[in-house]
């Protein structure tokens, strides 16, 4: 099966930290653009996006490390999404992009709030779409990201479905199961009943993704406290525990490029209703033995991302209806739109 469209090429870039596997729209030369995937993905999720945007721009995507064909570098997650953002300046610097428009998608938005408070001067705008909460993913409560429990339960690679990730590691491409990554992705990907176009192209995208201690979903340790378990220290799921990832405040970024904030209505990924939130899951009956709203509230993750936005000053939001955890694949046009919009607009 084919994975890259036509009109798309791709290379591997070596660079400072490692070689990063990069894809760019053929022939184009105008302003760069550099798209950032999500967990459980590639850079494959943005090739239609990339073709979509006018001659104008130069579109670019990469796949982290440790999914697509980026170097599988292990994960240390005591960094937050430091070592992501780290390996993103890499590849801005190997192939001279800065000023770049950037677009980060979920785990990728987090990404690009990490290189925003090291690298502002290098971006010509942000782009958020559905990103992470800046408290990261699970084990919080209220606007200012509190822990619910100081060692942070309920957080980080214990979260993992293992069925789910037995079947992204055999490779499953079928679709028998409610976690095989083809359902994972149709039932909380997209909103339902939308199949995007190119699906099993998405799969192979997804299963592209490296599991084991070093990648997806972590290591664990446990703890007392309910569920049972707390982040460990390496990583994709841990680097977004809020142990470790935690942006309060992006009021001392400067300069501040534009900063638009694109999200689906009815995502169920990132959501301050999530059904990735395990507190959410146990006030619903859902995880049994739930120890209430009183010790374990569910995370707001929508209402803390405008919190901490609010704290950059002027943002623009974006909320596209009948949309879930993926717009540019869901709601294609509206997404498009909202962004060559701020893309145009941000042009320096």
């Amino acid at each position: 099966m084919a994975t890259l469209l036509p009109g798309v090429t791709a290379r591997r870039v070596p660079t400072a930290r490692l070689t990063v596997n990069a894809l760019e729209v053929a022939g184009r030369t105008g302003t760069p653009v550099l798209f950032v995937h999500g967990n459980v993905s590639s850079s494959l999720f943005w090739q239609e996006t990339m073709l979509a945007l006018p001659s104008s721009f130069r579109p670019l995507a990469l796949d982290l490390r440790g999914f697509g064909d980026t170097d599988p570098e292990p994960v240390d997650a005591t960094r937050g999404l430091g070592d992501y953002a780290d390996d993103l300046a890499a590849l801005v610097t190997a192939l001279d992009l800065a000023p770049v428009h950037l677009v980060g998608w979920s785990m990728g938005g987090g990404v690009l709030l990490r290189y925003l408070l090291d690298r502002p001067s290098t971006a010509a705008s942000l782009t958020l779409v559905n990103p992470v909460s800046p408290y990261g993913f699970g084990g919080t409560h209220g606007l200012d990201g509190r822990l619910s429990d100081p060692a942070g339960a309920g957080a980080g690679a214990g979260t993992a479905n293992a069925e789910f990730v037995r079947r992204l590691a055999e490779g499953d491409t079928g679709a028998d199961s409610p976690l095989s990554p083809r359902q994972v992705l149709l039932a909380h990907y997209v909103k339902p009943p939308c199949v995007p176009a190119h699906l099993d192209m998405l799969v192979e995208s997804m299963l592209s993704t490296r599991t084991g201690d070093d990648h997806y979903p972590g290591t664990s340790s446990a703890t007392a406290a309910w569920p049972g378990f707390a982040p460990g220290d390496r990583g994709v799921l841990n680097t977004m525990a809020p142990t470790h990832f935690r942006i309060p405040d992006l009021s001392t970024v400067d300069p501040k490029p534009p900063l638009l904030w694109i999200r689906g209505t009815d995502d169920v990924i990132v959501s301050d209703t999530s059904l990735y939130d395990l507190a959410h899951l146990g006030s619903i009956g859902a995880v049994p033995g739930w120890p209430g709203e009183e010790t374990c509230p569910p995370q707001p993750m929508v209402a803390q991302t405008r919190a901490v936005l609010g704290t950059y000053g002027a943002y623009r939001e974006v909320a596209i209806p009948d949309s879930g955890h993926s717009p540019h694949l869901d709601q294609p046009a509206a997404f498009r739109a909202a962004l060559i919009d701020h893309l145009t607009a941000s042009r320096r």
